[in-house]
C-alpha cells in the first residue's frame, strides 16, 4: 500500500511541470506576434517615402560654409535633380582657395558647417598665444594627428595644430618638408576662415594671426 501512494505523487508532479512549461511558451509566443503585427503598420510608410529626407539646417545662397577636407567655401547655387522617382536637392559650393566646385546633397549637409562666429575666433586667437605642446612621440605618428585635425573640420583643433607647428621663424631649415606643408595647410584654412568670418582680405586676416602667434618681428626683419 505505501509504495502505491508514492507513485501517485509522482505522477501529480509531472503533471504540475507539464503545465508551468505550457504557460511559458504561451508567453513567450504573444510577444513574437505583437512585432509581427507593428512591422506589418511601419511597411507603407517606407514604401511612400519619394522624397530626398531633408536636415534641420539651411544654407542659403551665397552662405559660407566649412567642408571639413577642404576648408571654407562658398554657396554659389542651389539646384534640383531627379534621380529615379527621388527629388534631390543639392548645394554647389566654391573653395576658393583650392579652386574647386563641390557638390553636397542637402540630405549629406552633416558634413558641412557653418563658419564660426566671432566668438569663436577670440578664442582661437587665445588658444594661438599660449605655448605649443610638445610630444616626444615619433613624427610620424604626430603628423597622422594633425591631418586628422586639419581635415576634421573643427575650427579649435585647427588653431592647436596651427599654434604647435608654429616655429616663429620663415627658416626653411629650422623645419622639415612635412611639417612645413602641415602648417601651411591648417594656416591657410584658418586665416580663410578668419577672412569670412571678420570680413577682412587676406591681408588683414594673416596680421591677425601672425600677431597672435608672435610672427610680428620675423615680417618687420624681412621687410
Amino acid at each position: 500500500m505505501p509504495k502505491k501512494k508514492k507513485v501517485k505523487k509522482v505522477k501529480k508532479g509531472k503533471k504540475i511541470k507539464k503545465l508551468k512549461n505550457s504557460k511559458i511558451k504561451s508567453l513567450t509566443k504573444t510577444p513574437e506576434k505583437k512585432s509581427f503585427a507593428l512591422g506589418q503598420e511601419e511597411k507603407p510608410e517606407i514604401k511612400k517615402v519619394k522624397k530626398q529626407p531633408t536636415e534641420k539646417r539651411v544654407y542659403n545662397l551665397k552662405d559660407f560654409v566649412v567642408y571639413p577636407k577642404h576648408g571654407v567655401g562658398k554657396i554659389t547655387a542651389i539646384e534640383k535633380a531627379t534621380i529615379g522617382e527621388i527629388d534631390i536637392q543639392f548645394y554647389k559650393i566654391l573653395v576658393e582657395k583650392e579652386k574647386l566646385t563641390l557638390t553636397v546633397p542637402i540630405n549629406q549637409q552633416s558634413k558641412l558647417r557653418p563658419i564660426a562666429s566671432i566668438n569663436q575666433i577670440n578664442k582661437c586667437v587665445s588658444i594661438l598665444k599660449t605655448k605649443p605642446k610638445i610630444k616626444r612621440t615619433m613624427w610620424s605618428r604626430r603628423a597622422q594627428e594633425y591631418d586628422q585635425k586639419i581635415n576634421s573640420g573643427k575650427i579649435y583643433e585647427l588653431a592647436e595644430v596651427v599654434k604647435d607647428l608654429n616655429k616663429n621663424t620663415d627658416i626653411i631649415a629650422d623645419q622639415s618638408y612635412s611639417e612645413r606643408q602641415l602648417f601651411e595647410k591648417a594656416y591657410e584654412r584658418l586665416k580663410s576662415e578668419f577672412e569670412a568670418v571678420l570680413k577682412i582680405n587676406s591681408e588683414d586676416a594673416q596680421k591677425k594671426l601672425d600677431k597672435a602667434l608672435g610672427r610680428t618681428k620675423i615680417s618687420e626683419e624681412v621687410q
